[in-house]
Protein backbone atom coordinates (compact mmCIF):
# COMPACT_ATOMS: atom_id res chain seq x y z
CA UNK A 1 0.00 0.00 0.00
CA UNK A 2 1.27 3.44 -0.94
CA UNK A 3 1.76 6.59 1.40
CA UNK A 4 -0.96 8.85 1.20
CA UNK A 5 1.10 11.83 2.03
CA UNK A 6 -2.41 14.16 0.91
CA UNK A 7 -4.52 16.55 2.24
CA UNK A 8 -6.88 13.80 3.37
CA UNK A 9 -7.85 11.32 3.65
CA UNK A 10 -4.95 10.53 5.68
CA UNK A 11 -3.65 7.41 7.41
CA UNK A 12 -5.46 5.60 9.81
CA UNK A 13 -3.68 4.24 13.09
CA UNK A 14 -3.45 0.94 13.67
CA UNK A 15 -6.00 1.25 17.08
CA UNK A 16 -8.20 2.99 14.89
CA UNK A 17 -8.92 0.67 12.57
CA UNK A 18 -9.08 -2.06 15.10
CA UNK A 19 -11.56 -0.32 17.04
CA UNK A 20 -13.89 -0.38 13.53
CA UNK A 21 -13.73 -4.10 13.39
CA UNK A 22 -15.23 -5.04 16.89
CA UNK A 23 -18.34 -7.19 17.35
CA UNK A 24 -21.52 -4.24 17.53
CA UNK A 25 -25.15 -4.44 18.34
CA UNK A 26 -27.97 -2.86 17.01
CA UNK A 27 -27.47 1.07 17.51
CA UNK A 28 -31.19 1.13 16.59
CA UNK A 29 -32.27 -0.45 20.14
CA UNK A 30 -29.08 -1.00 21.91
CA UNK A 31 -29.27 1.98 24.79
CA UNK A 32 -25.67 1.54 25.39
CA UNK A 33 -25.08 3.16 22.14
CA UNK A 34 -26.94 6.08 22.74
CA UNK A 35 -24.80 6.27 25.59
CA UNK A 36 -21.68 6.24 23.25
CA UNK A 37 -22.85 8.30 20.50
CA UNK A 38 -23.60 11.18 23.13
CA UNK A 39 -20.38 10.67 24.97
CA UNK A 40 -18.17 10.66 21.39
CA UNK A 41 -20.34 13.85 20.51
CA UNK A 42 -19.30 15.34 24.03
CA UNK A 43 -15.38 13.88 23.65
CA UNK A 44 -15.60 16.16 20.52
CA UNK A 45 -16.83 19.40 21.95
CA UNK A 46 -14.54 19.16 24.60
CA UNK A 47 -11.14 18.73 22.41
CA UNK A 48 -12.56 21.86 20.35
CA UNK A 49 -13.25 24.00 23.51
CA UNK A 50 -17.17 24.42 22.57
CA UNK A 51 -20.43 23.55 25.48
CA UNK A 52 -22.22 23.79 21.95
CA UNK A 53 -23.81 20.77 21.12
CA UNK A 54 -21.93 18.07 18.45
CA UNK A 55 -23.42 15.62 16.53
CA UNK A 56 -21.97 13.19 14.57
CA UNK A 57 -23.56 12.54 11.04
CA UNK A 58 -23.45 9.82 8.61
CA UNK A 59 -21.95 11.11 5.66
CA UNK A 60 -18.96 12.26 4.26
CA UNK A 61 -17.86 16.32 5.52
CA UNK A 62 -19.57 18.01 2.66
CA UNK A 63 -22.84 16.72 4.41
CA UNK A 64 -22.04 19.09 7.40
CA UNK A 65 -21.58 22.14 4.74
CA UNK A 66 -24.67 21.29 3.20
CA UNK A 67 -26.89 20.50 6.37
CA UNK A 68 -25.46 23.81 7.70
CA UNK A 69 -26.80 25.47 4.99
CA UNK A 70 -30.13 23.85 4.37
CA UNK A 71 -31.03 24.19 8.13
CA UNK A 72 -30.71 27.93 8.21
CA UNK A 73 -31.43 29.46 5.06
CA UNK A 74 -34.97 30.31 3.85
CA UNK A 75 -35.97 32.10 1.00
CA UNK A 76 -34.50 35.51 0.39
CA UNK A 77 -32.02 35.29 3.49
CA UNK A 78 -29.07 37.49 2.69
CA UNK A 79 -26.04 35.60 2.99
CA UNK A 80 -22.39 37.02 3.24
CA UNK A 81 -20.10 33.94 1.03
CA UNK A 82 -15.90 35.03 2.02
CA UNK A 83 -14.30 33.96 -0.73
CA UNK A 84 -11.09 33.33 -0.75
CA UNK A 85 -10.77 30.02 -2.25
CA UNK A 86 -12.31 27.34 -4.24
CA UNK A 87 -14.50 26.33 -1.30
CA UNK A 88 -15.06 29.29 0.05
CA UNK A 89 -16.67 30.16 -3.04
CA UNK A 90 -18.50 27.44 -3.17
CA UNK A 91 -20.29 27.63 -0.93
CA UNK A 92 -22.65 30.30 -2.89
CA UNK A 93 -23.86 26.92 -4.55
CA UNK A 94 -25.68 25.91 -1.68
CA UNK A 95 -26.81 29.12 -0.54
CA UNK A 96 -28.82 29.79 -3.99
CA UNK A 97 -29.92 26.69 -3.83
CA UNK A 98 -32.14 26.33 -1.43
CA UNK A 99 -33.23 29.51 -2.11
CA UNK A 100 -31.11 32.44 -0.27
CA UNK A 101 -29.08 35.15 -1.64
CA UNK A 102 -25.32 34.63 -1.45
CA UNK A 103 -22.95 38.06 -1.35
CA UNK A 104 -19.73 37.05 -2.18
CA UNK A 105 -17.03 38.94 -0.89
CA UNK A 106 -14.43 37.66 -3.10
CA UNK A 107 -10.51 38.96 -2.53
CA UNK A 108 -7.00 37.43 -3.88
CA UNK A 109 -6.81 33.69 -3.25
CA UNK A 110 -3.16 34.09 -2.47
CA UNK A 111 -3.89 35.78 1.02
CA UNK A 112 -5.93 35.08 3.86
CA UNK A 113 -9.04 37.47 4.47
CA UNK A 114 -7.89 40.88 5.67
CA UNK A 115 -9.99 41.39 8.58
CA UNK A 116 -9.24 45.20 8.37
CA UNK A 117 -11.00 45.49 4.89
CA UNK A 118 -13.89 43.36 6.08
CA UNK A 119 -14.74 45.30 8.97
CA UNK A 120 -15.05 48.36 6.22
CA UNK A 121 -16.83 46.51 3.86
CA UNK A 122 -19.40 45.44 7.20
CA UNK A 123 -19.75 49.34 8.29
CA UNK A 124 -21.13 49.93 4.95
CA UNK A 125 -23.21 46.47 4.30
CA UNK A 126 -24.27 44.25 7.12
CA UNK A 127 -27.78 43.16 6.47
CA UNK A 128 -26.84 39.54 6.45
CA UNK A 129 -28.71 36.36 8.78
CA UNK A 130 -25.05 34.50 8.19
CA UNK A 131 -21.62 34.13 7.10
CA UNK A 132 -19.75 31.34 5.48
CA UNK A 133 -16.10 31.34 6.24
CA UNK A 134 -13.40 28.19 5.43
CA UNK A 135 -10.61 27.84 8.09
CA UNK A 136 -8.45 25.84 5.75
CA UNK A 137 -9.37 26.75 1.68
CA UNK A 138 -7.28 22.70 0.92
CA UNK A 139 -6.85 23.62 -2.68
CA UNK A 140 -4.54 26.34 -1.89
CA UNK A 141 -3.23 25.56 1.50
CA UNK A 142 -5.09 28.74 2.80
CA UNK A 143 -6.11 29.62 6.53
CA UNK A 144 -7.97 32.26 7.15
CA UNK A 145 -8.19 33.51 11.31
CA UNK A 146 -11.05 32.28 12.33
CA UNK A 147 -10.62 33.59 15.73
CA UNK A 148 -11.00 37.25 14.79
CA UNK A 149 -12.93 36.81 11.37
CA UNK A 150 -16.03 35.41 13.31
CA UNK A 151 -15.78 37.74 16.65
CA UNK A 152 -15.84 40.30 13.75
CA UNK A 153 -19.37 39.26 12.42
CA UNK A 154 -20.88 38.08 15.25
CA UNK A 155 -19.99 41.98 16.47
CA UNK A 156 -22.23 43.14 13.43
CA UNK A 157 -24.96 40.32 13.77
CA UNK A 158 -24.03 37.74 11.76
CA UNK A 159 -24.30 34.33 12.13
CA UNK A 160 -21.25 32.02 11.02
CA UNK A 161 -20.87 28.57 9.48
CA UNK A 162 -17.55 27.50 9.50
CA UNK A 163 -15.60 25.36 7.35
CA UNK A 164 -12.91 23.62 9.56
CA UNK A 165 -12.37 19.79 7.55
CA UNK A 166 -9.13 20.66 6.82
CA UNK A 167 -8.52 23.00 9.71
CA UNK A 168 -9.72 21.51 12.97
CA UNK A 169 -6.87 19.63 14.80
CA UNK A 170 -3.94 20.69 12.76
CA UNK A 171 -4.24 24.39 13.18
CA UNK A 172 -5.80 25.81 16.81
CA UNK A 173 -9.72 26.33 16.89
CA UNK A 174 -11.89 27.11 19.94
CA UNK A 175 -15.52 27.58 19.15
CA UNK A 176 -16.56 29.40 21.80
CA UNK A 177 -13.54 31.78 21.84
CA UNK A 178 -14.35 32.38 18.64
CA UNK A 179 -18.22 32.88 18.46
CA UNK A 180 -18.57 29.94 15.70
CA UNK A 181 -21.76 29.24 15.66
CA UNK A 182 -21.71 26.11 13.41
CA UNK A 183 -18.59 24.66 12.92
CA UNK A 184 -18.04 21.46 10.31
CA UNK A 185 -15.78 19.07 10.19
CA UNK A 186 -14.85 15.55 8.81
CA UNK A 187 -13.75 12.08 10.05
CA UNK A 188 -10.95 11.64 7.07
CA UNK A 189 -8.47 14.96 7.83
CA UNK A 190 -6.45 15.64 10.89
CA UNK A 191 -8.91 13.06 13.04
CA UNK A 192 -7.21 10.31 11.11
CA UNK A 193 -10.26 8.33 10.84
CA UNK A 194 -11.68 6.78 7.31
CA UNK A 195 -14.47 8.78 5.46
CA UNK A 196 -17.69 8.49 6.00
CA UNK A 197 -18.60 11.04 9.05
CA UNK A 198 -19.33 14.33 9.26
CA UNK A 199 -18.98 16.12 12.67
CA UNK A 200 -21.27 19.49 13.34
CA UNK A 201 -21.06 22.02 16.35
CA UNK A 202 -24.52 24.29 16.82
CA UNK A 203 -24.75 27.13 19.04
CA UNK A 204 -27.77 27.95 21.02
CA UNK A 205 -28.26 30.84 18.23
CA UNK A 206 -28.15 28.69 15.42
CA UNK A 207 -30.72 26.53 17.06
CA UNK A 208 -32.65 29.22 17.90
CA UNK A 209 -32.47 30.50 14.19
CA UNK A 210 -33.29 26.95 13.04
CA UNK A 211 -36.79 26.64 15.26
CA UNK A 212 -37.87 30.14 14.56
CA UNK A 213 -37.97 29.09 10.89
CA UNK A 214 -40.92 30.62 8.80
CA UNK A 215 -40.79 27.60 5.99
CA UNK A 216 -40.21 23.63 6.82
CA UNK A 217 -36.61 22.92 6.20
CA UNK A 218 -36.44 21.42 2.75
CA UNK A 219 -34.41 17.85 3.72
CA UNK A 220 -34.35 15.28 5.66
CA UNK A 221 -30.89 13.82 5.62
CA UNK A 222 -29.53 17.14 6.12
CA UNK A 223 -31.54 18.61 8.22
CA UNK A 224 -29.78 19.56 11.66
CA UNK A 225 -33.40 19.50 13.61
CA UNK A 226 -34.24 15.80 13.07
CA UNK A 227 -31.26 15.20 15.81
CA UNK A 228 -33.51 17.39 18.11
CA UNK A 229 -34.06 15.45 21.94
CA UNK A 230 -32.53 12.30 19.90
CA UNK A 231 -30.60 11.18 23.59
CA UNK A 232 -34.15 12.15 25.75
CA UNK A 233 -36.04 9.95 23.29
CA UNK A 234 -33.45 7.30 22.38
CA UNK A 235 -34.60 7.21 18.86
CA UNK A 236 -32.02 8.49 15.87
CA UNK A 237 -33.37 9.69 12.81
CA UNK A 238 -31.66 6.98 11.13
CA UNK A 239 -29.49 3.80 11.63
CA UNK A 240 -25.78 4.74 12.49
CA UNK A 241 -22.92 3.69 11.23
CA UNK A 242 -21.40 2.24 14.58
CA UNK A 243 -18.59 0.94 13.00
CA UNK A 244 -17.42 4.07 11.71
CA UNK A 245 -18.31 5.51 15.12
CA UNK A 246 -16.54 3.05 17.22
CA UNK A 247 -13.89 4.16 15.10
CA UNK A 248 -13.60 7.63 15.52
CA UNK A 249 -14.29 7.61 18.71
CA UNK A 250 -10.33 6.05 19.09
CA UNK A 251 -9.18 8.54 16.77
CA UNK A 252 -10.64 11.48 18.97
CA UNK A 253 -8.97 9.23 22.07
CA UNK A 254 -5.84 9.45 20.25
CA UNK A 255 -6.06 12.98 20.02
CA UNK A 256 -6.84 13.73 23.51
CA UNK A 257 -3.78 11.37 24.42
CA UNK A 258 -2.08 14.11 22.38
CA UNK A 259 -1.60 17.51 24.06
CA UNK A 260 1.28 18.56 21.30
CA UNK A 261 -0.64 17.81 18.29
CA UNK A 262 -0.99 21.00 17.00
CA UNK A 263 2.38 22.35 18.14
CA UNK A 264 4.10 19.20 16.38
CA UNK A 265 1.74 20.22 13.03
CA UNK A 266 3.04 23.82 13.38
CA UNK A 267 6.66 23.10 13.23
CA UNK A 268 6.07 20.38 10.69
CA UNK A 269 4.45 22.39 8.30
CA UNK A 270 6.80 25.39 9.20
CA UNK A 271 10.05 23.10 8.15
CA UNK A 272 8.28 21.56 5.51
CA UNK A 273 7.58 25.34 3.99
CA UNK A 274 10.94 26.71 4.76
CA UNK A 275 12.69 23.39 2.83
CA UNK A 276 10.37 24.19 0.01
CA UNK A 277 11.95 28.23 -0.48
CA UNK A 278 15.21 27.22 0.32
CA UNK A 279 15.26 24.51 -2.52
CA UNK A 280 14.47 27.42 -5.04
CA UNK A 281 10.62 26.36 -5.34
CA UNK A 282 7.67 28.77 -4.78
CA UNK A 283 4.76 28.32 -2.50
CA UNK A 284 1.41 29.37 -3.81
CA UNK A 285 0.25 31.41 -1.29
CA UNK A 286 1.39 34.70 -0.01
CA UNK A 287 0.27 34.69 3.57
CA UNK A 288 -1.99 32.65 5.21
CA UNK A 289 -0.30 29.28 5.52
CA UNK A 290 -2.23 26.45 7.04
CA UNK A 291 -0.16 23.78 9.27
CA UNK A 292 -2.31 21.12 7.53
CA UNK A 293 -0.98 21.39 4.46
CA UNK A 294 2.00 22.92 2.17
CA UNK A 295 1.43 24.04 -1.55
CA UNK A 296 3.64 25.16 -3.85
CA UNK A 297 4.17 26.13 -7.76
CA UNK A 298 4.75 23.14 -10.44
CA UNK A 299 8.40 24.58 -11.66
CA UNK A 300 9.43 25.53 -15.08
CA UNK A 301 8.11 23.35 -17.52
CA UNK A 302 7.24 20.35 -15.66
CA UNK A 303 3.67 19.00 -15.43
CA UNK A 304 1.82 18.06 -12.24
CA UNK A 305 0.65 14.55 -13.35
CA UNK A 306 4.75 13.97 -13.99
CA UNK A 307 5.23 14.65 -10.39
CA UNK A 308 2.46 12.95 -8.80
CA UNK A 309 3.07 9.65 -10.98
CA UNK A 310 6.64 9.48 -10.51
CA UNK A 311 6.31 9.57 -6.74
CA UNK A 312 3.30 7.13 -6.55
CA UNK A 313 5.03 4.40 -9.26
CA UNK A 314 8.97 5.10 -7.94
CA UNK A 315 8.52 6.01 -4.25
CA UNK A 316 5.05 5.01 -3.22
CA UNK A 317 3.82 8.13 -2.45
CA UNK A 318 0.54 9.92 -2.86
CA UNK A 319 0.58 13.35 -3.36
CA UNK A 320 -2.19 15.82 -4.56
CA UNK A 321 -2.38 18.34 -7.74
CA UNK A 322 -5.46 20.67 -7.12
CA UNK A 323 -8.51 21.62 -9.07
CA UNK A 324 -10.53 24.79 -10.45
CA UNK A 325 -8.67 27.92 -10.75
CA UNK A 326 -5.46 25.78 -9.28
CA UNK A 327 -4.99 22.45 -11.90
CA UNK A 328 -2.28 21.61 -13.40
CA UNK A 329 -0.33 24.63 -11.37
CA UNK A 330 0.11 23.08 -8.12
CA UNK A 331 1.59 20.60 -5.75
CA UNK A 332 -0.45 20.06 -2.41
CA UNK A 333 1.52 17.97 0.68
CA UNK A 334 -0.42 16.91 3.23
CA UNK A 335 1.19 17.49 6.97
CA UNK A 336 -1.85 16.30 9.23
CA UNK A 337 -3.04 13.52 11.70
CA UNK A 338 -1.43 10.51 11.27
CA UNK A 339 0.47 12.03 7.94
CA UNK A 340 2.19 14.36 10.47
CA UNK A 341 5.15 13.24 11.49
CA UNK A 342 8.87 14.34 11.29
CA UNK A 343 9.64 10.62 9.68
CA UNK A 344 7.01 10.99 6.96
CA UNK A 345 8.54 14.42 5.37
CA UNK A 346 11.69 13.37 5.33
CA UNK A 347 11.00 10.83 3.72
CA UNK A 348 8.43 12.89 1.19
CA UNK A 349 10.95 15.15 0.74
CA UNK A 350 13.61 13.15 -0.26
CA UNK A 351 11.63 11.23 -2.62
CA UNK A 352 10.10 14.65 -4.27
CA UNK A 353 14.04 15.51 -4.33
CA UNK A 354 14.67 12.81 -6.54
CA UNK A 355 11.24 12.90 -8.79
CA UNK A 356 12.06 16.86 -9.46
CA UNK A 357 15.90 15.77 -10.69
CA UNK A 358 14.47 13.26 -12.49
CA UNK A 359 12.31 15.70 -14.59
CA UNK A 360 15.19 18.01 -14.88
CA UNK A 361 14.28 20.26 -12.32
CA UNK A 362 17.73 22.48 -10.91
CA UNK A 363 17.28 22.83 -7.36
CA UNK A 364 19.18 25.55 -5.03
CA UNK A 365 19.46 23.34 -2.12
CA UNK A 366 18.40 19.59 -1.14
CA UNK A 367 15.09 19.74 -0.02
CA UNK A 368 16.19 18.94 3.09
CA UNK A 369 13.85 18.63 6.26
CA UNK A 370 15.34 20.62 8.96
CA UNK A 371 13.88 20.21 12.44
Amino acid sequence: MYKMMTPGPTMVAENVRMARSLQVGNPDLDLDFFDFYKETCELYSELLHTKNESLILSGEGILGLEAAIVSLTESGDRVLVLDNGVFGKGFADFVDMYGGKSVLYSTDYKRAIDVAQLRSYLEQDSDFKYATVVHCDTPSGMLNDVSQICPLLKEFGIMTVVDSVSGMFGNPINVDHDQIDILCGGSQKAISAPIGLTLITISEDAKQAMEQRKTKIPAFYSNLMIFKDYYEKKWFPYSMPISDIYGLRQALENLKADPDHLERHHEIAKATREAIVRAGLSLYAENGYSDTVTVFSVPGSVKAQDILTIMKKEHNIMLAGSFDVMAGTVIRIGHMGENCTKENMIETLDALEKTLEELGVTLKEKLEFLM
